[in-house]
């Protein structure tokens, strides 16, 4: 395939030196930027849509995960990381090429071959990717912040900013005090990675943060309602109410 669009997506000046000498060996592709942070990634992808990026998973700013997560373009993905053994294998199985740092030019152009190969079949990796964020998502350690995107912004939602979350179909609704925020992930997966002292799953469609609890209030027969500071009313459910008095000691 001829005139490849790439891009560098990497925060370490001798890695990006690495990089672009080898990419010398290879005229068909062109390097368009190299990119030290995760959210001038997102920007950037979205506006040039490289054909193929080779991508750094500890990023300032945003994680090369979370990067995957808010672009809109989707290109080839090369990653470029120095993960240990354990993630080498999340990549391969989910079929993204990797080179593991410090990686040889033969490494490289085995990595370039494979995404070549990609392209020339014009493979559409958002499928691929989307399964292998998912799988290392399932295993990483907790949360310590939430990143959605609005339209163009990015935005970073501190965990002690986050007042509830609602289920919502193949989403969830964040709600801060400053608003709310739509995001593609299940409450299963934020049920599991937030911290427990802090959420509770108090029902099917609600996670809450218990420092925004003011009152547990009894609705009907084995029916409670938690309201919050802001005034909000959530049911709670048989389970639910039994973990809120764990969590609270009442």
């Amino acid at each position: 395939m001829e005139n490849v669009k790439a891009i560098v997506i990497e925060d370490e000046e001798p890695a990006r030196v690495v990089l672009r000498e080898y990419l010398k060996k290879f005229p068909q592709i062109t390097l368009l930027a190299e990119i030290i942070d995760g959210f001038n990634a997102v920007k950037i992808i979205n506006e040039q849509k490289p054909d193929l990026i080779f991508l750094d998973i500890q990023l300032p700013k945003l994680t090369g995960f979370e990067v995957l997560e808010l672009i809109d373009h989707m290109p080839v993905i090369v990653f470029t990381t120095a993960y240990d053994q354990y993630a080498i294998q999340a990549f391969e199985k989910n079929a993204a090429d990797y080179l593991l740092k410090p990686f040889s030019e033969e490494r490289f152009t085995s990595a370039i071959q494979k995404a070549m190969d990609k392209l020339a079949i014009r493979q559409n990796d958002s499928a691929t990717v989307k399964k292998m964020v998912d799988y290392l998502s399932s295993e990483s350690t907790l949360l310590d912040r939430i990143v959605v995107k609005t339209n163009s912004a990015i935005k970073v939602i501190p965990l002690d900013q986050v007042i509830y979350i609602e289920a919502q179909d193949d989403y969830v609704m964040i709600y801060t005090p400053s608003g709310k925020h739509l995001k593609e992930k299940t409450m299963k997966f934020f049920e599991t990675h937030l911290p427990d002292r802090q959420f509770v799953r108090i029902h099917r469609s609600y996670i809450v943060n218990i420092d925004y609890i003011v009152q547990i209030e009894h609705f009907s027969k084995d029916t409670y309602l938690a309201i919050l500071k802001n005034g909000t009313k959530l049911k709670i459910s048989d389970s639910g109410y039994k973990l809120l008095r764990e969590r609270l000691n009442f």
